[in-house]
């Protein structure tokens, strides 16, 4: 039987295999965040008067 090794001492080698063995699969998910478009922003009111700096 090993003895018990803390993961902070261990090398570098072995520290990559073990964080090899934990990743998993994204199995074809795009791990990019996705936000619903809100209806508000289709009615956004337009300003009253033409302003030459804002736009």
């Amino acid at each position: 039987m090993d003895k018990f090794v803390p993961y902070d001492k261990m090398s570098k080698k072995e520290q990559k295999k073990i964080d090899y063995a934990k990743r998993g699969s994204w199995n074809g998910v795009d791990p990019a965040t996705k936000v619903a478009e809100s209806d508000k922003k289709r009615y956004k009111r337009k300003p009253k008067h033409k302003n030459e700096d804002w736009e």
